[in-house]
């Protein structure tokens, strides 16, 4: 029987899924705080974990972070009150299964519960494997991964114009960086770079720089020595050994530390590479690719990345077009997700309304393909004919329209306060006092989303407030 923790601090919503959950046939816990939880989930066994993503002690993305460090391998389910994919997206790329919108549904609950699961198993028959053939299930590993996620190019100019680049760069040994927003497919575009190469049949390594701790960065990338520090209790081999011969994806390298870019340019230039706490050197031919979603000479000029660094990696860039700048893939891709859900759940949904074309081609994506791919998967759950029809889409989508703010400089600006909403017109003589400050700091909050590709981390920090502030002027705004 799969042991399920559950990490809500809303004792009802937790009352009523442990409820469900052992009815369906599963062990549950539940606690009501992140650090209760961690302290669970270290002196229990757990198969799956189901956690809010907000705690009142912490965030549901600290617990995490904290969980992974202990145990990579559990699946988590970040369940989420607030009505942005955006924030689900960002939970998932730092290494969540799953989400969860609040409120839950029942069948989406059960499906995304037996996927992660099931997908445990897998990971788990895997990792026993490694133990016996530690080399052989590399190989093995990687060459199950790709095929998986292979990008799929659409017909706009932009999608042929990076397919021939991805094609004239690809037989090459060039470092490549691949630059783009998260969830545009910079990781499965890395995967067609090496499957077009002559490193194809080594193995493709790929590395979430942002989801690893300052403090193990190092560990993951060049591997260490039984006893190197605190918790080294075997040896490890590293990123760079397990992609030898291969390639080696690092996405998001901004988020490197500073030390450890040090490191890594010294590997870049010579080719061998130290595990932590040893002194053998280790020779390593691998084919780096890069991405980020900020400028790496944007990032160098801020100090944030080395600029000798920024000039070996830029043998060769990519930019990947934003999802919202490319209308004429857009109906092609959300088709191609539709066919994958369709095997995933059993369905055979034929396609969407014209309705829900309309909202497609309207709603941004800020989350691009990855937001669209989980829009689409849930969609096709909840639909019971022959077509996805808007009721089926989150909320943010199906009234895109009707509640994004129509700003038009010849007319009036419409700003929601959280108690009414106050016309404001540029044009009177006589402007209210309040209405003119609720306009400067919409326009303030709405320009450093921009600046920050509406990362709400690095805008909230940016205009001097914490998070949650951010999140109910967002909300007060209708944004």
């Amino acid at each position: 029987m799969s042991k399920i923790l559950i990490i809500e601090d809303d004792t009802d919503l937790s009352l009523l899924l442990k409820r469900f959950l052992i009815k369906n046939g599963y062990e549950v816990e539940t606690v009501a705080n992140g650090k209760n939880g961690i302290a669970s989930f270290e002196s229990n066994q757990t198969d799956l974990v189901l956690c809010d993503y907000r705690l009142g002690d912490m965030e549901g993305v600290e617990v995490l972070k904290k969980i992974m460090d202990i145990e990579p391998t559990v699946p988590i389910i970040i369940m989420t009150g607030y009505s942005d994919i955006r924030t689900a997206v960002n939970v998932m790329k730092m290494g969540a299964f799953d989400y969860l919108a609040k409120p839950l549904l029942p069948d989406e609950t059960l499906q995304i519960v037996k996927r992660a699961l099931a997908g445990r198993k897998q990971s788990t028959n895997l990792i026993m494997e490694e133990e016996v053939t530690a080399h052989t299930a590399v190989h093995k590993k990687t060459n199950t991964n790709i095929g998986k996620n292979d990008y799929v190019f659409g017909k706009s100019p932009h999608s042929k114009e990076l397919l021939r680049q991805i094609d004239l760069v690809a037989p090459t040994n060039y470092s490549v960086i691949i630059y783009g927003e998260s969830g545009a497919g910079k990781e499965a575009i890395a995967q067609t770079i090496h499957k077009k190469s002559k490193r194809s049949k080594q193995p493709f390594i790929a590395m979430d720089c942002g989801a690893i701790s300052k403090e193990l960065a190092g560990s993951e990338l060049f591997g260490h020595e039984k006893g190197a520090f605190t918790g080294a209790i075997a040896a490890k081999i590293g990123h760079f050994e397990l992609a030898n011969g291969g390639t080696i994806f690092l996405d998001e390298i901004t988020n490197l530390p500073y030390d450890v870019q040090s490191s890594l340019l010294r590997v870049v230039q010579e080719r061998k590479i130290k595990r932590v706490g040893g002194n053998k050197e280790i020779p390593i031919d691998v084919r780096i690719i890069v991405a980020s979603n900020e400028n790496l000479s944007e990032a160098y000029k801020k100090g944030k990345f080395r600029e000798d660094l920024f000039h070996r990696f830029n043998e060769f860039h990519l930019t990947v077009a934003a999802l919202r700048d490319r209308k004429e893939d857009l109906i092609m891709y959300a088709n191609y997700f539709l066919n994958i859900a369709n095997q995933e759940v059993s369905k055979n949904v034929e396609g969407f309304t014209a309705e829900v074309e309309d909202l497609f081609l309207k709603y941004p994506w800020y989350g691009n393909l990855r937001e669209m791919k989980n829009v689409v998967r849930r969609a096709v759950l909840l639909t019971e004919g022959i077509s996805v029809e808007a009721k089926s889409l989150p909320f943010e989508i199906s009234n895109y329209a009707r509640t994004a703010m129509a700003i038009d400089d010849d007319k009036q600006e419409k700003i929601i306060d959280s108690n009414a909403v106050i016309a404001v017109n540029h044009k009177e003589e006589k402007p209210d006092l309040k209405s003119a400050a609720l306009g400067a700091e919409y326009d303030l909050i709405i320009k450093v989303l921009k600046d920050v590709n509406y990362n709400k981390s690095k805008a909230a920090k940016n205009l001097n407030i914490d998070r949650k502030t951010l999140y109910n002027k967002m909300r007060a705004y209708n944004m």
